[in-house]
């Protein structure tokens, strides 16, 4: 078993640009077990994902909720897992810390913390009090004696505000606050991706999105880390609907051959062969 100290250095040293670091983000604790097992070096929670597990929209899960969430995925997997934690369950700075804090006291290699207020009136927080609250986080996470690897997140394209150059503005001073990674998930042009990694000196971390083309040409645009977000849990929903609408409409079982694949897939995972 690897220390925490190296679980977080390494999680840190997998972020290079032109070679990104492929991290999926499982929602519960079997999909953890099992994008694991197929061979990702790193996970990372999915806000979206884990409230839909609770029967909730994204954005209605607490602190507790989450960090715990988040712990227990972490203790499940013996590889990196970076946590969503959303805009830090609370606007003032102290807030922000207060969360990371106890994020850094679990076995997590990583958080991330974003400017998205969650009031539809103002959606993004001021460019001030945003680099505040990550100036805030970094503290936090970079406390202990083994920190915390800090993502700031950039959710104005996400949140349709259109502005690359406020994006850009945003990440910038996210750097400065002390940062490890950028992240502004709202890209959709690859040409995008480049002005925003041409403009910072971190790691840039993209969402997977239709636009964007292939992880070689993000890999080609110095791209550090990949990630789907609710991507892969939304997908299962989806063949979950499917299966359900083969056997109401039609009265056909055609989803028990992909059944019994994610089944052995599953157990696999939670029971993995005994190491030599």
């Amino acid at each position: 078993m690897r220390t925490i100290n190296e679980v977080r250095q390494d999680f840190l040293a997998l972020h290079v640009p032109g070679t990104p670091l492929l991290i999926p983000n499982p929602w519960d604790l079997g999909s953890a077990k099992l994008l694991a097992t197929l061979g990702f070096r790193a996970l990372a929670t999915t806000s979206s994902g884990f409230a839909a597990t609770l029967g909730r929209a994204d954005g209605e899960v607490s602190r507790e909720e989450a960090i715990a969430h988040a712990a227990a995925l972490a203790d499940a997997v013996e590889v990196p897992v970076s946590a969503d934690l959303e805009h830090g369950f609370g606007a003032a700075p102290d807030a922000v810390f207060a969360t990371v804090s106890a994020a850094a006291a679990t076995g997590l290699a990583g958080c991330s913390i974003e400017d998205f207020s969650g009031n539809p009136e103002a959606p993004i927080y001021p460019i001030e009090l945003a680099a505040e609250r990550i100036a805030a986080a970094v503290q936090a996470a970079h406390e202990p004696d083994v920190p915390l690897v800090l993502t700031a997140r950039a959710e104005n394209l996400i949140h349709g505000i259109h502005d690359l150059d406020d994006t850009i503005l945003r990440l910038q001073a996210f750097q400065e606050a002390g940062a490890d990674v950028l992240y502004a998930p709202g890209l959709t042009r690859l040409e995008d991706v480049r002005s925003v990694i041409s403009a910072v000196d971190l790691p840039v971390n993209v969402l997977a999105r239709p636009g964007l083309g292939s992880v070689a040409e993000l890999a080609a645009a110095s791209v550090a880390r990949i990630s789907v977000g609710g991507g892969f849990a939304f997908a299962s929903f989806a063949a979950l609907t499917r299966a359900g609408a083969e056997l109401l409409e039609h009265g056909n079982f055609g989803y028990l051959n992909d059944a019994a694949q994610g089944h052995a897939q599953l157990v696999a995972a939670i029971n993995p062969p005994a190491k030599e």
